[in-house]
């Protein structure tokens, strides 16, 4: 039994080296997994998410990532990203939330900044555990695109485990996020319309889960599921929603992709007025999400 414990972690690495695995390679375009980057490893990383479908009018927002993440230590690694966003929406009016149509191209709507500390590595350990924690500043409201000041703090653990000798990976998270927000005043809104400029405070509550199998050499499909609940200042429980979708991923040896789908199958909370879809969030959420990774190591 001892000699088994000291050569299955051993096995498990080799045979992600051999599939063209690499560390920190996302698997899934929302879960993120545990493994961490090695030391000295540098990642470049480009996101781009579709959102679309608001139950009424037309609503399609684009938003963009670009992340470059560090290996200080093969259990640390740090990352800044620069965020942006582009939106088009027509023919909605909700109160509070979307006060007028909105188009724009690509516009600047933030930076983050993230650390990653790994407990345990997956490829060791019969479950891997690594700490998450994130900072953000936003410059736009992401829903209306309109301008609103956000600094965000998020703690998530993370955890990842392999199985059937790494063919089959499991992957969950559980993330909480409070956020302290300021929306500013818009001119010339419909009589009567709310739109609040008192700061709010937000908290988000977060649990994910995905799960992955190597079908061919490289290739990976699979299923990933995200639940998030957010309590705001005026209102206590704002909003819930549980997206699930596929997930295909290739990983090459310098190189990965993942591209995800990942429909709203219900939520809740506040509803706009006259809203057909009541099982569904749709102020805050939309009904369909897409998101696009790509990576390159160095």
């Amino acid at each position: 039994m001892h000699s088994v414990r000291v050569v299955w972690p051993v096995a498990v690495a080799a045979l992600i080296s051999s599939s063209g695995a690499l560390a920190d390679e996302n698997l899934f375009g929302y879960v993120k997994g545990a493994e961490p980057l090695p030391k000295g490893a540098i990642e470049l990383y480009q996101q781009v998410t579709s959102r679309t479908g608001k139950g009424t009018g037309h609503y399609h927002a684009w938003d963009f990532s670009t992340e470059l993440e560090r290996g200080f230590t093969d259990k640390l690694a740090g990352a800044v990203y620069l965020n942006a966003m582009r939106l088009d929406t027509q023919g909605i009016l909700i109160d509070a939330y979307l006060p007028k149509d909105k188009q724009f191209g690509l516009k600047f709507s933030g930076v983050n900044g993230e650390l990653r500390y790994n407990v345990l590595s997956p490829a060791r350990a019969p479950i891997g555990l690594t700490l998450y924690t994130e900072f953000a500043y936003g410059t736009l409201d992401s829903h209306s695109g309109q301008k609103k000041k956000t600094l965000s703090f998020e703690e998530k653990l993370l955890a990842q485990k392999y199985l059937l000798d790494g063919q089959l990976i499991l992957v969950g998270n559980l993330g909480l996020e409070a956020t302290r927000a300021k929306r500013e005043p818009i001119a010339d809104l419909p009589e009567g319309f709310e739109w609040p400029t008192d700061p709010e405070m937000e908290i988000e509550i977060e649990a994910a889960a995905g799960v992955s199998y190597r079908f061919a050499p490289s290739w990976f499909a699979g299923i990933e599921a995200v639940y998030e609940q957010e309590n705001e200042t005026e209102v206590g429980l704002e909003r819930w929603s549980f997206q699930a979708g596929p997930a295909i991923h290739y990983g090459g040896t310098k190189w990965w992709g993942t591209l995800t789908w990942l429909p709203q199958i219900q939520g809740g909370g506040e509803k706009y007025e006259g809203q057909a879809d009541r099982n569904l969030h749709l102020i805050e959420k939309t009904k369909y999400e897409s998101r696009l990774k790509f990576g390159v190591n160095f």
